[in-house]
């Protein structure tokens, strides 16, 4: 499992929250599962578009990391895996909708496009929480 490069020390609260949710995907991730609850990968990475397998994989083992995300493995075959959000993430998740809040009032003042999942495709946007 891959660990978190930082660790501390940190200059403030906001220094150790963003090292959480650095990344482009992260806070993304965290509203595809509080929006839609537990997940398998490939659903996970539908409701992504643009988002690499690669950088999905490498983003969920840091999340799991840091507690924020549980990686459940059922064994059966095919494998089967589902992630969902931990009480940590959920309590991340709802410190965000601030910022959520901000960049919809955002939006909506520059006049920037809203784009849905089912419109994105590889753009790598995504509809705001």
């Amino acid at each position: 499992m891959t660990t978190s490069a930082r660790r501390g020390p940190y200059f403030c609260g906001i220094d150790a929250a963003m090292d959480v949710v650095a990344g482009k995907w992260k806070s993304l991730i965290l509203w595809e599962l509080h929006d839609h609850g537990t997940r398998r990968f490939a659903e996970l990475r539908r409701g992504l578009p643009g988002v690499s397998e690669k950088m999905l994989i490498q983003h969920l083992r840091e999340m799991e990391a840091d507690g924020l995300v549980h990686r459940e493995v059922y064994r059966e075959v095919p494998p089967k895996v589902e992630y969902s959000l931990t009480e940590h993430g959920v309590s991340l998740n709802a410190a965000l909708a601030s910022l959520g809040e901000w960049g919809t009032e955002r939006m909506r003042r520059i006049g920037a496009e809203k784009v849905s999942v089912n419109d994105a495709g590889t753009a790598g946007h995504r509809a705001s929480a």
